[in-house]
């Protein structure tokens, strides 16, 4: 269980949390409220998969150079 979330452990503990929600911001604003939520979700995932395809994109291209061959020493 996460810990930020370890206080709710019933479907009742969502129910009380849906509805002190509900007199926050009053029926007409959820589906506002929700849609920006899922906006920045969606945004937030994006930037995450971005982020990991420049990270992948940059450890290819270290594993794809070759070293620079050594010339022999001359003594």
């Amino acid at each position: 269980m996460h810990t930020q979330f370890a206080f709710i452990n019933s479907p009742q503990d969502w129910i009380v949390i849906l509805l002190i929600v509900m007199l926050l911001f009053g029926a007409k604003k959820l589906p506002e409220l929700a849609r920006g939520v899922g906006k920045s979700m969606g945004e937030f995932k994006k930037a995450r998969e971005d982020f990991e395809r420049e990270i992948t994109t940059a450890a290819t291209e270290v594993k794809t150079k070759e070293p620079a061959a050594k010339e022999p020493h001359e003594s």
